[in-house]
């Protein structure tokens, strides 16, 4: 199946609001930049001219290329990058190669200026070009069926004798493997693009759903908690990402990424879906890392980040230990720890083991009033201390992992029922203009 190819002007159109695009260049080379609106809002483009020398990158098309993301920083917009290129211009050499590295430089001092770079992979994008600015989004979204992939399958076939295997280079495969963020046609690209810019501007207006769904069931004691937790209608993250009017950057599995509002300011919010969790798809490495970039991009784009903390534990099985979930579960912890922008928490339900520290330890805590916090499911705790599972209630009792136990010890701040009053928390904190306070994120109890 062919695939659609559209120039940069149809890509630009795609983008932008109708007669918002003011060029940077002439189109005269293999790439467009400029500026215009989508949404109303600025962004700064890069654009693939697939059709002048198939989209290679030489000494003029990446000096353009650098010159736009030096001044898309200086004008402090963010930048939609959308290549298909074949890579490196052959017949310029190694000169041209070293241009991906200058691309990457800049587009490296974009990112550190708190900017965000945003990603439409399009027909086909190899090379050197997939290698370096292709791959640098903070948020990678591309064109259904694109080829993608480093090495382009003729130089493949040409070396080795024999075709590359099919599907692996493509926009979809990589979805699959959590390396795009999502796939769709570039009609709908302008969309998405407004509701990324809509849900980073400060002064855009906060709409939220109503607040009044009850998370929590009136419970007397932990066991009770435990299991009015596992119920299988018990509301989630999606409630709550509904009410917040929440915007998806990633993930669509058991942990997601999104932008939301908390007071009316821009928020980081990732958390953990229990009804995913239920179907089969448990925490594993790969969804730690969506954890640990939610921390990069509030650093980065230095906004508030909200955890949601709500799982039965991490993935138990020989492929989650060969693919280094534990050390996932470390170093998310640590850089959330770290992290240098106000943080706050949701124990939202279940939260069981590394796979909820993970992402618990923040500056403000607050709970469902029938959550609970434990390095093991009750069950799990009774086998270790009684070899059985009978004592597990006696477990959860003992073991003081119940929100309001935990908020007695000092390690949540507040408990609340529903979803409204959760949110009402956080807006309350959001408010105050809260100074980050990391020694404070390690609290145990009193």
């Amino acid at each position: 199946m062919r695939l659609d190819r559209p120039d940069a002007h149809a890509m630009i159109d795609a983008a932008l609001d109708p007669a918002s695009w003011e060029p940077w260049d002439q189109a005269d080379e293999s790439v467009l930049t400029g500026r215009g609106t989508a949404g109303g809002r600025a962004v700064a483009l890069v654009v693939s001219e697939f059709g002048f020398a198939g989209g290679s990158i030489g000494g003029v098309a990446g000096q353009r290329i650098v010159d736009a993301v030096r001044r898309a920083t200086a004008e402090r917009l963010p930048i939609l990058a959308m290549p298909a290129s074949g890579g490196t211009r052959m017949q310029e050499g190694t000169p041209a190669f070293l241009q991906m590295s200058a691309i990457t430089a800049v587009v490296n001092d974009h990112r550190e200026a708190g900017l965000p770079y945003l990603v439409y992979l399009r027909h086909p994008t190899t090379g050197g070009v997939f290698a370096s600015w292709g791959s640098l989004g903070d948020v990678i979204w591309a064109q259904p069926g694109a080829l993608t992939g480093f090495l382009g399958p003729k130089v493949y076939a040409g070396i080795y004798g024999r075709s590359f295997p099919a599907g692996v280079q493509s926009s979809d495969n990589l979805r699959r493997l959590g390396f795009n963020d999502d796939v769709f046609a570039p009609a709908a690209l302008g969309g998405r693009l407004s509701e990324v810019l809509e849900a980073l501007d400060p002064a855009a207006r906060t709409v939220r759903s109503d607040g009044q769904v009850r998370v929590a069931t009136p419970v007397d004691d932990a066991w009770a908690a435990v299991k009015s937790t596992r119920a299988p209608d018990r509301p989630g993250l999606a409630d709550l990402e509904a009410h917040l009017g929440a915007v998806h950057l990633a993930g669509d599995g058991p942990v997601r990424l999104a932008l939301a509002r908390v007071a009316g300011r821009p928020t980081v919010l990732v958390g953990q879906d229990r009804t995913v969790q239920e179907a089969g798809h448990l925490i594993s490495a790969a969804e730690l890392r969506v954890a640990r970039r939610a921390v990069a991009l509030a650093g980065r784009w230095r906004l508030l980040l909200v955890t949601v903390v709500d799982t039965s534990g991490g993935e138990l099985s020989a492929a989650a230990e060969e693919s280094g979930l534990a050390r996932q579960i470390a170093h998310c912890t640590a850089e959330l720890l770290a992290a240098p922008v106000p943080t706050a928490s949701i124990l939202l339900g279940q939260g069981t083991g590394g796979a909820a520290l993970a992402i618990f330890p923040t500056d403000l805590r607050i709970a469902a009033s029938d959550a609970w916090l434990s390095p093991l499911p009750p069950e799990g705790a009774s086998i270790i201390m009684h070899g059985d599972v009978e004592h597990a209630p006696a477990m959860a009792r003992e073991q003081r992992i119940w929100a309001r136990d935990l908020h007695d010890l000092g390690i949540i701040d507040s408990v609340a029922d529903t979803i409204g009053d959760l949110t009402a928390r956080l807006d309350d904190w959001a408010a105050s203009d809260p100074v980050p306070d990391r020694a404070g994120r390690v609290r145990v109890g009193r």
